[in-house]
């Protein structure tokens, strides 16, 4: 996840270098750099999603795990050979290579989410769940960090494709080292499914994978039917809601965050770079200390909607704070790390509250696929406010505080729904 969280924001702090065609041999412009980040959603939308949690729940993590790795690292690879041919059709192949590493990585979060919610239910799930958050947003650091350096800003000058595919390159090192942890993670997996004496052929119906029963005790079967009572589920729909909205407000002003605090706060790309990272910074610091609060306090629903809150003050600084003074970025970035903390580490935990065990994954599938509906849109949609003048960013960031204000309200509205029902024990502890 490290490796996957890196690639997918490899060009975060760099999303200058689409501003106008004629900066890159590569030629994207603001609205065809935006479409590419829009295509990570593609398939996930287009039922990518809940495909891939329902083999998740019917064959388990090893297999379903292994070749949606497998389509992840493909994609990059794709995505990267694009960049560096630099052909009139690199924008289309990069296009089809970030849709499957897209697909790839969503599954692949939902079969890690779904093994941690399985093995630590009734214990530290949140504090599990907040250090593999960690973890992964570390790649999100790196490459926020890392990237300016590897493609040094220099005004006037033409970047050629090497310069421009230098993060993917990195990104594609680490991805192979990936396939071989996911590898390693497999075979230890493999060898504790036995121990338990589990069946280790998923794909004859039986058992799944140790991953998804680590006691060995055998679960109802999934049926597709159990799809329709997931979607009749109130508090699916609130927990989807709130998802797209607050991770739309986070993760598509990350995608062109360069784009928008260069020309606010009047900083260098490196400067913005290590600003955008006090977000994964944070988390890795704080998601397994907010974790250990849900797990230890509960009160799971007004951390959420205290996150959305933080992330509406962010982006209300963002819009309308004094242009030219770094502080106000600065300021911004510490709020919104909060809230990007909070709202994970309660949000996640409280799904296997509210649905049985034998369609856990596929109904994390179905919240991050209500998710990239909204990434789809708002990506897209961020690229084209921002290719449209001086005042892209400003606008552009009126469109995340209203995203967090429909955030703060669902969040208030599925708090409501927990005191209403005490029996889901969505505010208590996970003992």
């Amino acid at each position: 996840m490290f490796a996957s969280y890196y690639f997918d924001d490899m060009f975060s702090s760099i999303s200058y270098l689409f501003e106008d065609p004629s900066l890159t041999q590569l030629g994207w412009d603001a609205a065809g750099y935006g479409l590419y980040a829009s295509g990570y959603s593609v398939l996930c939308v287009f039922g990518g999603l809940v495909l891939g949690g329902i083999l998740l729940d019917k064959w388990g993590v090893r297999i379903s795990g292994s070749i949606f790795v497998a389509m992840m690292a493909g994609g990059a690879g794709l995505v990267t050979w694009a960049l560096l041919s630099g052909s009139s059709a690199s924008l289309t192949v990069a296009y089809v290579g970030v849709m499957l590493f897209g697909l790839g990585s969503e599954i692949a979060g939902t079969a890690v989410t779904r093994s941690i919610a399985r093995w630590f239910k009734g214990g530290p799930m949140a504090f599990a769940m907040g250090i593999q958050l960690a973890i992964a947003r570390l790649g999100t650091a790196f490459a926020l960090v890392l990237s300016p350096r590897l493609v040094q800003q220099q005004a006037g000058h033409v970047y050629t494709l090497s310069e421009t595919a230098r993060p993917a390159v990195v990104g594609m090192g680490l991805m192979v080292l990936g396939l071989l942890l996911w590898a390693v993670f497999v075979a230890l997996d493999a060898s504790a499914g036995k121990s338990r004496k589990e069946e280790v052929d998923p794909l004859k119906g039986k058992t799944p994978d140790s991953a998804s029963s680590p006691a060995g005790a055998p679960e109802d079967e999934f049926r597709f039917s159990d799809i329709l009572h997931v979607l009749g589920n109130r508090n699916f729909w609130l927990l989807g809601l709130l998802c797209v909205l607050f991770y739309s407000s986070v993760i598509a002003f990350k995608k062109f965050a360069g784009a928008i605090l260069i020309p606010r706060f009047d900083i260098p790309a490196q400067t913005a770079g290590w600003m955008i990272s006090m977000l994964p910074f944070s988390t890795v610091i704080f998601a397994p200390l907010f974790g250990i609060l849900v797990d230890k306090v509960g009160k799971g629903t007004r951390w959420m909607m205290a996150g959305a809150v933080l992330a509406l003050i962010a982006h209300a600084l963002l819009a309308f704070a004094p242009s030219g003074v770094p502080f106000w970025g600065y300021l911004a970035m510490v709020f919104l790390g909060f809230g990007y903390s909070l709202v994970p580490a309660a949000l996640w935990p409280s799904v296997p509250k509210i649905v049985p065990d034998k369609v856990l994954g596929t109904t994390y599938a179905l919240i991050n696929w209500v998710q990239n509906l909204g990434l789809l849109s708002f990506k897209w949609l961020s690229g084209v406010i921002l290719g449209k003048g001086a005042e892209g960013p400003v606008h552009v960031e009126i469109m995340f505080s209203a995203l967090c204000v429909l955030a703060v309200l669902v969040a208030v509205l599925f708090h409501r729904d927990a005191v209403k029902h005490p029996e889901l024990q969505l505010d208590q502890p996970n003992r």
